[in-house]
């Protein structure tokens, strides 16, 4: 008997990723133009069977055949579906979701959390087969009420993620796009360069727009105009996001002090890290401490 094929419906999707940031499924997508370029605030798998194209980092790949396509949270892209009927798997999750193993070094050096990385690997049959079986499993893992469904989840996302360490990234189908996409792809890039901070006797390194600027060759205006413009956030916003993010991630899995922590996200004072946060998250750091 067929196996249904599922349309993936954004509006239920986002719902599931706010209770629990995460969703595996089946697709099919009719053809459609490219969606708005942008960021998104989740990580997306994908095994894409058909035609399309993906505006992504600086590149645009042009994908016609069988693709595992990997996409993070930190670089705008947009997609346009060209075959009639795009089918194949998804696999959304948040970082939250995937917080628990997501220090581990073989998830941070992956194409799926690597900013600069190539996302996209044509696959053979082989390839084709073992990944439609390890995303069928998952979907019917997904429908039991196993304990701890997420932790498996976890461990299949893992694999995926090796199963691309092991291909080579398809590159014949990129060429560059405009100038803006280039200076914000060098930015987020760099930006993630600066982390995780692994000691409080190691700093951060960039703290401004201004470092950034420097550091590309670039007048700050022209970085400031560029990420704008194409992910919607000003510069500061996003160096603050990510600081923020690493503080509370410093602040749960670390026993360093919050001076210590302060310290070495840039903050000549411990105080000043302390509005920092209060003002990012609403909390103080000693409310991530003792969670």
């Amino acid at each position: 008997m067929e196996v249904p094929v599922e349309y993936p419906d954004l509006t239920l999707v986002n719902a599931i990723l706010k209770l629990r940031g995460f969703k595996v499924s089946r697709n099919r997508v009719p053809k459609s133009s490219p969606t708005t370029f942008g960021r998104r605030h989740y990580f997306l798998i994908i095994l894409s069977i058909g035609e399309s194209k993906v505006h992504y980092n600086d590149h645009t790949y042009h994908l016609d055949g069988t693709y595992l396509l990997l996409l993070n949270p930190q670089m705008p892209y947009s997609t346009e579906i060209v075959s009639e009927n795009q089918t194949g798997y998804s696999c959304i999750f948040t970082e939250s979701f995937i917080h628990p193993v997501a220090r581990l070094d073989s998830l941070q050096q992956s194409p799926l959390f690597k900013p600069g990385g190539v996302p996209a690997f044509k696959l053979d049959e082989e390839q084709q087969s073992r990944l439609t079986g390890i995303f069928e499993t998952m979907i019917a893992q997904e429908a039991t009420d196993y304990l701890y469904k997420d932790d498996l989840m976890r461990n299949y996302i893992q694999t995926i993620v090796h199963e691309a360490l092991q291909m080579h990234p398809d590159e014949h189908f990129m060429h560059y796009n405009n100038a803006y996409l280039r200076i914000a792809a060098r930015f987020m890039e760099l930006l993630e360069r600066q982390f995780p901070i692994e000691s409080p006797t190691a700093p951060l390194r960039l703290k401004t727009a201004q470092d950034y600027a420097d550091n590309l060759a670039i007048h700050v205006n022209s970085l400031n105009r560029a990420v704008k413009e194409i992910t919607g956030k000003p510069t500061t916003s996003l160096i603050a996001e990510r600081i923020t993010a690493e503080a509370k991630s410093l602040l749960q899995y670390t026993d360093w002090s919050v001076a210590d922590i302060a310290y070495a996200l840039g903050f000549e004072y411990s105080n000043y890290f302390s509005n920092f946060i209060k003002k990012a998250t609403g909390n103080t750091p000693k409310y991530y401490r003792i969670r």
